[in-house]
């Protein structure tokens, strides 16, 4: 009969998982037994917190969960901090780790990898369970699978004690059918929409995957569209499409001047819409707003809380709505012009960034751009269109973990085989996790490692001097990026920060991963 170990596996290949990121350990033996026969291909990081980020990637782009094996202890540690990018961009993650024997736990034998309460430090960030007997195997995954599709996703925990893992266990039933998707009752939202006027739609991350329900519910509504970042590549090039952060003074001016506010899928977080921590958003009370989390929706006053799925609530709401003629599209030209404009006031250093950002879209068409948290990712995040759905994200919301950009592309690369990937790091969040780049070697992916060079933590000294502090700390040395990529195995061109020349590497014939560095200079 098979183990826990194997019929875990098992259960995650019948809910369709095709891909497993980890580092295989003596606790976590059982797991790599089941991979053994599985239709489950297992990816191997360098370092557990890149497991979790290439799930994170993966789940992103494939809008399915990730999967990540990491050992007990410091295996589930490390991959702490990735599951912190996974809750506050609410990527559904599934971490299963070991643990230590059930008789040894909190008892301070000093065993391996020993925690005091493994369950209890995990819960303090997401839902954890323990499986403490074969029958647990199938219910545990159920659970966990309503947890990563329905309702608000994130990370979420398993942990196998040592000696449950070997076990022998029954075939396990098959998974629970997926819950219906929730509809709120729709008919005050519908008549306060065909009584406005002057709509905009404000789109989070809850919104990606119904691209085509969003452009139908503008046209309708003839209501320029505000994409967070989560939201971005949405609607490209579309009229009525505003790629900019209500950070931004426009992009305020837009909401106030609404009549009526309809927010999608949005946490209203601080990175989308107070970057600068100024409090000048306009009231946003009178929204009406669809969320599938009913904390969430408790969170924010407003109008008219609607506790739903995006897709299937827009569905339902679509036939209820007038067609309206307005200015929609005069209003969302004037607030993208002045967005972009908006992005010179605020440093004089960050359109030239934000053209570079636009350079890999012109050479690139339809790639994916996964960003750390550097420079020019800042500057997209405030004002950029991407021409991908779901294909422009980063870590520079919310948690604002650096070191995830290179695994999180790895992740991104294996959901989309064949899409061409970028990597947008800085020097320094390279430093945070270098080794990921061998797992793209080994894998052959096609990701343009695109380091942006400045030989600092920029953003950090600049807002030092913006303190009038002494910049301290900021300056760590850079890696010497070509002996480096040689040493990864990597083809590499160095470029000065020029949108033309940038351009022209990146249409280079590539195959396989590669590394291009951006010389900045001020």
């Amino acid at each position: 009969m098979r183990t826990v170990g194997e019929r875990l596996v098992e259960g995650l290949a019948a809910r369709g998982v095709k891909v497993v990121f980890g580092i295989p350990g003596v606790h976590t033996v059982e797991l790599y037994r089941g991979l053994s026969e599985s239709p489950v291909r297992h990816v191997t990081a360098r370092h557990e917190q890149g497991c979790a980020f290439m799930a994170d990637g993966y789940a992103r782009v494939s809008g399915q969960p990730g999967v990540a094996f990491v050992i007990t202890g410091p295996g589930l540690t490390n991959a702490l901090t990735a599951m912190g990018q996974a809750r506050e961009d609410s990527v559904p993650v599934l971490v299963i780790s070991g643990v230590n024997r059930r008789e040894s736990l909190g008892k301070g034998l000093g065993r391996l990898h020993e925690l005091p309460d493994q369950a209890a430090m995990v819960r303090a960030l997401c839902p954890t369970r323990q499986i403490t007997a074969p029958e647990e195997v199938g219910p545990t995954l159920d659970w966990a699978w309503a947890l990563l599709t329905t309702g608000r996703p994130g990370p979420v925990h398993i942990e196998v004690p040592t000696d449950v893992m070997p076990l022998p266990c029954p075939p396990l039933p098959a998974p629970a059918a997926p819950a219906p998707q929730p509809v709120p009752e729709l008919t005050e939202a519908a008549r306060l929409l065909n009584g406005a006027k002057r709509v905009v739609i404000l789109a989070g991350g809850g919104a990606r995957g119904q691209g085509a329900a969003l452009q139908a519910l503008a046209e309708r509504l003839d209501a320029p569209v505000v994409l967070t970042t989560n939201a971005r590549g949405m609607m490209h090039g579309h009229g009525l499409v505003v790629p900019a952060s209500p950070s931004l003074a426009p992009v305020r001016k837009l909401i106030a001047e609404a009549d009526q506010l309809l927010a999608l899928g949005t946490e209203i977080g601080q990175t989308d819409y107070d970057m600068y921590a100024d409090d000048g958003l306009p009231d946003l009370s009178g929204m009406i707003r669809i969320d599938r989390d009913a904390d969430q929706l408790a969170r924010w006053p407003c109008r008219q809380p609607l506790l739903g799925d995006t897709g299937a609530t827009l569905a339902a709401l679509l036939p209820l709505l007038q067609p309206h003629l307005g200015d929609g599209a005069l209003r969302a030209e004037a607030t993208r012009r002045a967005a972009r404009a908006a992005l010179g006031e605020l440093s004089a250093t960050m359109p030239g960034q934000l053209d570079m950002v636009e350079a890999i879209r012109t050479a690139l068409p339809g790639a994916l751009i996964v960003g750390d948290s550097t420079q020019p990712i800042y500057a997209g995040n405030l004002y950029y269109d991407h021409d991908r759905p779901g294909g422009w994200f980063n870590a520079a919301t919310g948690f604002g973990a650096l070191g995830f950009g290179a695994p999180a592309a790895v992740g991104a690369a294996m959901a989309a085989p064949g899409v061409k990937t970028v990597c947008l790091v800085g020097d320094g969040g390279l430093q945070f996790s270098p080794g990921e780049l061998r797992t793209a070697v080994d894998e052959r992916l096609p990701i343009t490692f695109l380091v942006w060079n400045n030989a600092a933590y920029r953003e950090i000294a600049d807002a030092m001097r913006g303190a009038n502090t002494e910049v301290i700390g900021c300056h760590p040395s850079p890696l010497r990026m070509e002996p480096f990529a040689a040493a990864c195995d990597l083809p590499f061109t160095s470029v000065p920060q020029d949108p033309d020349v940038l351009h022209w590497a990146l249409s280079q014939p590539q195959d396989g991963p590669r590394m291009i560095e951006v010389r900045v200079t001020l």
